[in-house]
């Protein structure tokens, strides 16, 4: 690959401040295989973009034994100075994770600012995180990372600006981490966020008294979650074409066609090389993916890259021990598909006819196949119902409406003064409806 090529010239001219140089470097590893390094410098570049940093220069960096000390190698480094004197750039984004002593020795040699793909995440998730909740995760992420880095920038609980406080800025103070003291701010937000999360228990078991089936969103980020959810759902939530332009998680209550309810949730995008520690960090958030009766997998079946973001996707929610609701309760959602051409879309409908079942193509931007993910959203929570024969007298007009509202009635005979009835019910509905049965001594 020739240097021309290896190099992007990209600038962000809306609201930038800080001057940037984002380098991805191209490790000699298996796991990487699947995606090219020129996607993954886009991906980086993206990232950068989401908080708005004026990017300069982008490059994609070979390194194919990397340096304790540095990471990149001697030569690398030393060009890559001569570039940010050149340029005048501020702040430098390195597209991997680095050790304390990298992070620390490439500054000292750069004379600028260095963050890795772990800071930079953190950044934007301070920068999108609205509520207290979303909040508290961030700062939570924040200083577990930065209690590593011994002496770095803590601005995070004086700072004036969005983002997590890593990248520095004018007039901000360079303050030494006192680990005392941010251990003691980790335990506290421990203890915060149990108590969110017994909030949020509360409201589950509330909405399991209801209930309402949970249909969570998943997918990587800007796969279009936000769009397809505002699309079936009529609501406002913020849709972007940027990374994470969605963090906290936001519910509505959506009707299927069949007229039962059901409850979906927009979640968090996942990204590849996401840090174990940030996964834990914002586990709470990804509670509702746990809770899912029904997984929809949003894909964005355009991108070059799609397959990989994939695999990438199902790893994090085989983290979250999901791998029994994935293989009998799962969708994908094979999202932007109005952004193919005619070949590539026809394959794409070939290979949806395999399995019509699990695989719903849609564009959420123009409404295209949102009535067959709701279609199939509506088989799928049906396999999940077990079918009950019952008798109910025809006077008993309350219990009938409650089989009809919350059941599916598969088959009816009406004999004397009974109605004889096969009805599809939801686990827990079938459980409350035998209570039912028990009080009215039936």
């Amino acid at each position: 690959m020739g240097k021309e090529k290896d190099t992007l010239d990209f600038r962000v001219t809306r609201n930038a401040k800080i001057r940037a140089l984002v380098l991805h470097p191209e490790l000699r590893r298996s796991d990487a295989a699947s995606r090219s390094a020129e996607a993954n410098l886009q991906e980086a570049i993206g990232l950068a973009q989401a908080i708005e940093l004026d990017i300069v220069h982008a490059e994609v960096v070979a390194v194919p034994r990397p340096k304790p000390a540095t990471l990149l190698g001697g030569g690398a480094v030393e060009r890559i100075h001569d570039l940010i004197e050149a340029e005048a750039i501020e702040l430098v984004v390195i597209d991997t994770a680095l050790t304390p002593v990298q992070q620390r020795n490439l500054e000292n040699n750069w004379g600028s600012k260095v963050i890795d793909r772990t800071g930079l995440i953190l950044e934007i998730f301070g920068a999108r995180a609205r509520t207290n909740e979303g909040k508290l995760q961030v700062e939570l992420a924040s200083l577990s990372y930065q209690r590593s880095r011994l002496v770095r920038s803590w601005t995070h609980l004086e700072r004036q600006r969005g983002g997590a406080g890593f990248m520095g800025g004018p007039g901000e103070r360079q303050l030494e981490i006192d680990r005392r003291l941010i251990d003691e701010r980790i335990v506290r937000l421990k203890a915060d966020l149990e108590k969110v999360k017994r909030t949020r228990e509360l409201h589950r078991s509330a909405r399991k008294r209801v209930p309402y089936p949970i249909v969570a969103l998943v997918g990587y980020t800007n796969a279009g979650k936000s769009t397809l959810f505002n699309r079936v759902t009529s609501s406002e939530v913020r849709a972007q074409d940027l990374l994470f332009a969605t963090l906290d998680p936001t519910m509505r209550r959506v009707q299927l066609p069949s007229g039962k309810e059901i409850i979906l949730s927009d979640t968090v995008g996942f990204i590849s090389d996401l840090p174990t520690d940030l996964i834990a960090a914002f586990r709470a958030t990804l509670e509702e993916v746990t809770e899912a009766d029904v997984i929809v997998h949003v894909r964005d079946i355009a991108h070059a890259d799609s397959a990989a973001q994939r695999e990438d996707v199902l790893a994090i929610l085989q983290d979250l021990d999901l791998e029994e609701t994935l293989e009998k309760s799962s969708i994908e959602a094979w999202n932007k598909a109005d952004l193919l051409d005619g070949s590539a879309r026809e394959e794409l409908e070939t290979s949806c006819a395999t399995l019509p079942e699990s695989r719903v193509i849609c564009a959420a931007t123009t409404g295209e196949g949102c009535d067959r993910l709701l279609d199939a959203i509506d088989r799928k929570l049906a396999e999940r119902r077990s079918n009950i024969r019952t008798r109910v007298p025809l006077s008993d007009g309350a219990t009938l409406a409650w089989l009809y509202r919350h059941g599916d009635i598969r088959r009816r005979r009406d004999e004397g003064e009974f109605a004889f009835l096969e009805v599809g019910l939801e686990p827990a509905d079938a459980a409350r409806f035998e209570r039912r049965q028990a009080e009215a001594g039936n």
